[in-house]
């Protein structure tokens, strides 16, 4: 495939990378519900308040959340409501691959891949 092609796919690439992580994809998925502030997601999540709100900063900065303020607090929520499409069309290939992408030797659970993500999620 030729360079500019690799290019092309840049964008995408981070698409899919913003949401590769378990926690921004359980934010996102929380959002589907409506808005949220962080320390209702701190605690729904049962995570440190700076660690959700470096995930929703993640989000926000990739264009997919988005904050209104109100008073002291930010409420926040999905930017895109076709990212909801595109999560459900997620959950119709993995059903009909029967969730395989579970046994990827690089990204799979118990992978090397997974392992990195899951000290990320520790940070």
């Amino acid at each position: 495939m030729p360079t500019d092609t690799f290019r092309q796919l840049d964008p995408a690439a981070a698409l899919f990378h913003s949401l590769s992580d378990p926690t921004r994809l359980g934010i996102v998925k929380r959002m589907a519900d409506g808005e949220v502030r962080v320390g209702d997601l701190s605690g729904e999540l049962g995570l440190a308040q700076s660690t959700v709100s470096a995930h929703v900063a993640c989000l926000r900065e990739c264009g997919l959340v988005e904050g209104r303020a109100q008073g002291r607090s930010v409420y926040y929520s999905l930017s895109r409501p076709e990212l909801m499409d595109m999560l459900a069309q997620a959950e119709v290939l993995l059903a009909a691959t029967g969730n395989a992408v579970s046994l990827c030797p690089n990204y799979g659970i118990g992978s090397a891949g997974a392992s990195i993500q899951t000290k990320e999620n520790a940070r």
